[in-house]
């Protein structure tokens, strides 16, 4: 069975949480998230539009906006819209935090390295 996005990055967040990460795996992992950052934008994509559709039907169903919306936020389709943002903002954390790792690492190579 092939793992879906979000539980791929949650596997790479499970394993930097661990703490023992190597700059040589937090690099890979690094390029693994950025790869799969392209697929979270067109899953957040498809699902908004999905989420649209349902929005608009509960609007064309419905007087009121706001009830509309409630109705719409309570369906599957939104929580799937959700998860994709979700996804799209936890991979970001883990980009930055993972560049911000390997830079520091870089930079406490270079200060043992000139000493």
């Amino acid at each position: 069975m092939e793992q879906t996005i979000r539980q791929r990055i949650n596997g790479y967040q499970a394993e930097i949480l661990k703490g023992d990460l190597l700059p040589e795996r937090a690099a890979i992992i690094l390029n693994e998230i950025s790869s799969l950052y392209g697929n979270i934008l067109d899953r957040i994509k498809d699902t908004e539009m999905i989420y649209n559709k349902v929005l608009l039907d509960e609007l064309n169903k419905e007087q009121k906006a706001n009830r509309a919306k409630i109705r719409a936020e309570i369906t599957d389709e939104y929580q799937d819209m959700k998860d994709a943002t979700n996804t799209e903002k936890v991979a970001i954390q883990m980009i930055r935090s993972l560049s911000k790792f390997l830079k520091a690492k870089e930079n406490e190579y270079q200060t043992v390295k000139f000493q």
